[in-house]
């Protein structure tokens, strides 16, 4: 089987999709505990696990930047093993939700990032990010002005072609591969010129996009049109149906999930593996009368799946720059980190976390550890589980990425063997 390492692995949503396409994970790199600790319980122990961890890399959160330090030498030896490095660097410094700071210390995780690639040399890279990392973003002076320079994705695309990268780069729909979310990235797939004939291979974003409806037929996903927010979460709704005190959280109430007959192919999806178990992370916000109130007028009289007008918010009393009312006809718009970004299409809360991950793709026995939510000066030191799931890398895409991926391997794998058998 091929073998990845993942970094900035988060919860581990790129990591799964990778070892639904056949991977096998050498070692995850993410440094907030509570963001490993999930991935850890998912895809390093029990019956799923997933990766064949190294001796010599103690098997905690870690930072890229420590990692580096501590085990350059035994890396450098893992050069010409490694088939994939893939990893979506944290996005707020460009994320055009946030203040775009060119000096935002998480800027620099795209560096160690290259760096990384450059001590071990995989054959072939996936890195992910915002949209915003395609927008003019270095600072330069221009006639002792400052001046908004290339885009970091030039500068990035840039740094591994002068590591002897081919690279291919677009923007991508995560609807289009299944994913009830419309959710762009920036996403970008190389292939080392190492890699034997490599000049011949097809684009490789092209090459994947290719394979789109092969991947979603095999999967009983719709081709033609998108998942929607309904298909995704209506099982998790709660309107006449039982409730009961969270096991994790006494003061909270969750819903007493019973499996559903299967009423799509996205829900048979996201059960597949569950058997009967309910899924974890079905707590339910605790909203006082007042929000109740003003969440219940917003479904009485506001479009769903648009976000609020500033005259709608002023109207509801919201201080929010952003407010959507899912649609339950069409995808969810970008899951963040933040719940109180949407509500429910059709009951007065925002989701639970269930519900996010389901509209991130996350299939139900896996399962999210940590707080459910933060805030004060703990946000900058905190990964809860709400931030862990926006955060996230959608399996399904990362599944689709690492299959096209996996299919070039394996295509000229074969043709090396036949190539030698003739001979």
């Amino acid at each position: 089987m091929p073998k990845f390492l993942d970094l900035f692995a988060g919860c581990g949503g790129l990591s799964l999709g990778l070892t639904n396409a056949g991977w096998t994970g050498r070692f995850a790199i993410e440094k907030h505990p509570d963001a490993f600790r999930t991935l850890e319980a998912n895809l390093l122990t029990g019956s799923r696990k997933s990766f064949e961890w190294p001796r010599w890399l103690e098997r905690k959160a870690w930072s890229i930047q420590s990692l580096i330090s501590k085990h350059s030498v035994e890396l450098a030896a893992m050069k010409g093993s490694i088939d994939l490095i893939a990893g979506g660097p944290p996005c707020q410094g460009y994320s055009t939700a946030g203040r775009r700071n060119p000096h935002d210390n998480r800027n620099k995780l795209v560096s160690q990032y290259l760096q990384l690639v450059k001590l071990v040399e995989p054959r072939f890279l996936i890195l992910e990010n915002v949209t915003g990392f395609t927008s003019g973003f270095e600072e330069r002076e221009v006639d002792g002005k400052k001046r908004r320079g290339r885009a970091a994705s030039e500068m990035l695309v840039a740094s591994l072609r002068a590591l002897d990268y081919h690279v291919s780069s677009a923007l991508i729909n995560c609807a289009d591969w299944g994913v009830p979310q419309r959710r762009t990235r920036f996403i970008a797939l190389a292939v080392h010129k190492n890699f034997k004939n490599s000049s011949l291979l097809p684009d490789l974003i092209e090459q994947l996009k290719s394979e789109r409806v092969s991947f979603l037929k095999a999967r009983g996903l719709p081709e033609q049109r998108h998942v929607t927010a309904r298909e995704a979460i209506d099982d998790l709704a709660t309107v006449g149906r039982t409730l009961e005190v969270d096991p994790e959280h006494s003061n909270f109430l969750r819903l007493a999930y019973s499996p559903p007959e299967i009423s799509s192919s996205y829900l048979s999806c996201m059960r597949d593996g569950a058997d009967d178990r309910a899924p974890n992370s079905l707590r339910l916000p605790n909203h006082r009368q007042k929000t109740l109130d003003r969440f219940g007028m917003i479904l009485e009289s506001s479009e769903r799946g648009k976000t609020l007008s500033l005259t709608e918010r002023e109207r509801f009393g919201l201080k929010k720059h952003t407010f959507i009312p899912l649609s339950p006809d069409r995808p969810s718009p970008t899951v963040t980190t933040l719940p109180d970004d949407m509500m429910h299409y059709a009951e007065p809360r925002i989701l639970t976390v269930r519900e996010m991950a389901r509209l991130q793709s996350f299939p139900d026995w896996f399962d999210f550890h940590g707080k459910y939510t933060t805030g004060g000066p703990n946000r900058a030191i905190d990964c809860p589980r709400y931030t862990q799931v926006g955060n996230a890398v959608p399996p399904l895409l990362a599944e689709a990425l690492g299959q096209t991926i996996a299919s070039l391997l394996r295509q000229r794998r074969d043709a090396s063997t036949e190539a030698a058998s003739a001979s």
